[in-house]
């Protein structure tokens, strides 16, 4: 579960990458798109951290290596492509990333596309699972509406 206020935050990231979207269009690197929603979170006042370091977990202790995240905000993990459609490995990569962080909520953004294309995750660590948000399901997953 999450709070109104969790999913709002989702909400607002993905407004960030349409406005990137709709300025820049699609097919540009994803080092471009990072930079130019780097500048489009700041510009809304969304303190996103760039490449952010986040630690993994084996058996409950910290590991040495980590994972640097595209974007983290307020407990999301954020993963920008550009790529022609989402794949199975893109969301693999995402969602091994939210499970060995312990992070549950996570956007996967692809810029490659005729039209932006934004997957919301949220990780269910109990059942091992993870849920696509969609307008018809998010409501069964806010836990204060």
């Amino acid at each position: 579960m999450m709070t109104k206020e969790e999913y709002h935050d989702m909400y607002l990231i993905v407004g960030a990458a349409m406005d990137v979207y709709n300025e820049i269009g699609r097919g540009l690197s994803e080092y471009i798109y990072q930079e130019a929603m780097r500048m489009e979170l700041e510009d809304k006042g969304i303190l996103a951290e760039k490449e952010k370091v986040l630690n993994l977990y084996y058996k409950g202790r910290k590991m040495e290596k980590f994972y640097v995240a595209d974007f983290y905000y307020n407990g999301i993990i954020v993963e920008t492509k550009s790529a022609s459609s989402l794949c199975s490995e893109h969301r693999s990569q995402l969602f091994n990333y939210m499970r060995i962080s312990h992070t549950r909520r996570g956007l996967l953004i692809n810029f490659g596309e005729k039209s932006l294309r934004a997957e919301r995750y949220l990780y269910q660590p109990d059942e091992d699972d993870f849920v696509l948000l969609t307008q018809k399901n998010y409501k069964d997953y806010i836990s204060n509406l």
